[in-house]
């Protein structure tokens, strides 16, 4: 085959019309878990709730606490997980820890960590649902904390629920756990944080877990 022709065979190759690929088909929509429970508005049922938070301590452990005092409010809708929305705050004073040394608790509560005086409190507002399974989703928020707004996800697990639970609940109640991870330094909380000057400190990164009931608030 001559030069030429070889040239004219590749040209016509290129000219000839190509099969389209297949578009690709679009994920199947996940269909929330079914429950009893109503649409409406929900309150934290604060004798069955938790809110702990973990943080690496100089590479040996978790260190592990918990705030005491939070609330909640949620509105809730199982057929629609995309339009609910939840609102919490959280006392910083009420911070316990286990078996802390004399003055620790109280340095951890003062301006080089929390600085609950001039913070007292953390606010969260949900911006976004997203199912992820029928009875998972993950939900986009804004954490306010020691004077910084900064987003934060949570993935969020519901657990079930009922309409009501004669003669003891004569309201709906459900249930959910959540967890999740922020970085403290995004708050503006940086003391101890390891570099490569003092590599031993407290990490970053804290892990916080969540269980939480509700119970549904009867309508004015």
């Amino acid at each position: 085959m001559t030069r030429l022709a070889a040239l004219y065979l590749l040209a016509l190759a290129a000219c000839a019309p190509r099969e389209k690929a297949a578009p690709a088909a679009a994920p199947a929509p996940v269909i929330p878990a079914q429950t009893p429970s109503p649409a409406g508005t929900y309150r934290l049922d604060r004798s069955h709730a938790s809110l702990l938070f973990k943080v690496d301590h100089i590479g040996f452990s978790n260190y592990t606490g918990q705030f005491r005092r939070f609330d909640a409010t949620l509105a809730f809708d199982p057929k629609n997980p995309a339009a609910m929305a939840v609102e919490a705050s959280i006392d910083v004073t009420s911070l316990d820890i286990p078996a802390p040394p004399e003055g620790f608790l109280g340095a951890l509560l003062g301006p080089d960590w929390l600085d609950a005086g001039a913070h007292p409190a953390m606010t969260y507002r949900s911006t976004r649902v997203t199912l992820t399974a029928p009875e998972a989703a993950r939900v986009e928020g804004d954490l306010t904390f020691h004077g910084v707004t900064a987003p934060v996800v949570m993935d969020v697990t519901f657990n079930g629920g009922y309409e009501s639970f004669p003669p003891y609940d004569p309201n709906a109640h459900i249930g959910f756990s959540a967890r999740g991870v922020l970085n403290r330094s995004v708050f503006g909380v940086t003391a101890a944080i390891p570099t490569q000057a003092q590599p031993f400190g407290v990490g970053d990164a804290v892990a916080f877990e969540i269980e939480a009931e509700f119970s549904e608030q009867p309508a004015p």
